[in-house]
């Protein structure tokens, strides 16, 4: 049984099966069977972005099929459809997720790419939210993706167009609209309050 993850190897190769095994406190994800290790708490801005967001996409999506989570929550991405824990090697926690095939969720979180995940950066996350989250969430099938900059006070909306991440704009003012639900529209001022 691994209690402490100094007893996991770095640059090892690890499935969902492995990942639920463990009996330590840190946070991790799995990306590609790669640890991940989740930072403390974060920045006072990084939660009240995810507390705005949140409210608002809430009462949107209140009496819609949809439902709408925060991390922690497991969202697994398998590949090539592989569904079985020992064969899935990507577990995430996104900030904020929203599934509407409701298929996907289970017991454990959500097995499935999101129709919309959005990701608040901090300065040591930033480099992966840019890439290998990108990477990942494109290739899963992410329909749409915000990356929400709180130091720059700037939302990357990206939507999924013929399987690639098109920049739909950079938002540092007015109304952020969803791509995939176009009658939603999010105050930018709101997520920086």
């Amino acid at each position: 049984m691994i209690t402490d993850i100094s007893q996991l190897d770095p640059n090892g190769t690890y499935t969902y099966a492995d990942y639920l095994k463990w009996q330590f406190d840190e946070s991790v994800e799995l990306i590609k069977g790669k640890i991940y290790q989740m930072l403390p708490a974060p920045k006072r801005a990084h939660q009240l972005a995810v507390s705005h967001l949140l409210v608002d996409i809430s009462v949107y999506f209140g009496d819609r099929s949809c439902e709408v989570y925060t991390a922690p929550f497991d969202v697994r991405l398998p590949v090539r459809n592989e569904r079985k824990p020992d064969k899935l090697h990507t577990v995430v926690q996104p900030d904020i997720c929203i599934v509407c095939d409701s298929s996907k969720l289970d017991d454990d979180g959500c097995l499935g790419a999101p129709d919309w995940i959005i990701e608040i950066t901090s300065p040591r996350t930033a480099r992966n939210d840019f890439s290998e989250k990108f990477d990942l969430y494109e290739e899963s099938g992410v329909r749409e993706y915000w990356i929400v900059q709180p130091k720059e006070k700037a939302v990357n909306v990206y939507a999924l167009e013929d399987n690639h991440y098109v920049l739909v704009d950079v938002y540092e003012s007015g109304e952020i609209p969803s791509r995939i639900f176009p009658d939603l529209r999010i105050s930018h001022d709101r997520i920086f309050r």
